[in-house]
């Protein structure tokens, strides 16, 4: 049996668009398909929390009132799913990693997002700072909805979407590259979409 869960079945597509924003393979859709590997946390917010830990001097935790104090942003992305389906202008707010990792002292090369559910997903510290990554807690104005990883998920658009881990509560920093859920099923270790890097060996 497949590890999916699909709360999705139909596919809208949308014509036109511009082109050069659509990756190889890829369709854009006005819809926001689910897919999870399993069934939806819902965390309630007085017992969430975000950590970051592993190869850090001094590991970081915030509440959610703690974490929604801090600086945010407001994010204008196209996002790309695995499936071939593309999103294009989705509007988050979120806080960057690269704020969550200002008291953070590390000489780590790669992190691990995990989360609510038991999901992780491996990536390169390279590819969540710099303005490349954002812990996003809003969509379209309003809470990330359960469904779409709330009440906080991970936004990194220039990955694949499966890269942007749903419910996620922490980053553990690591000194070597450690392949999270989808990864271990053979998925593809980096996931750009416009390289087409859907599974290993693409």
């Amino acid at each position: 049996m497949s590890p999916i869960s699909r709360a999705f079945l139909g596919r809208r597509r949308r014509a036109g668009g511009d082109p050069s924003r659509v990756p190889p393979g890829q369709y854009v859709t006005d819809d926001f398909p689910v897919l999870s590997a399993g069934p939806t946390p819902r965390t309630p917010l007085g017992e969430w929390s975000f950590t970051i830990d592993g190869a850090a001097h001094e590991s970081v935790s915030w509440r959610w009132e703690d974490f929604l104090a801090l600086p945010a942003e407001l994010i204008t992305v196209d996002i790309h799913c695995v499936t071939k389906w593309s999103k294009l202008d989705t509007s988050w707010r979120g806080v960057s990693i690269d704020t969550l990792l200002e008291t953070v002292q590390t000489d780590a090369a790669y992190l691990t997002a995990w989360c609510d559910g038991g999901y992780t997903t491996n990536l390169a510290l390279a590819d969540v700072v710099d303005g490349n990554a954002w812990v996003a807690y809003e969509y379209e104005g309003g809470p990330v909805h359960p469904e779409h990883g709330g009440p906080a998920r991970l936004l990194v658009p220039h990955l694949y979407f499966w890269k942007s881990a749903k419910w996620i509560r922490g980053l553990t920093l690591t000194a070597t590259d450690e392949p999270g859920f989808w990864e271990t099923y053979g998925y593809h270790n980096h996931g750009d979409p416009w390289l087409e890097q859907r599974y290993q060996g693409d």
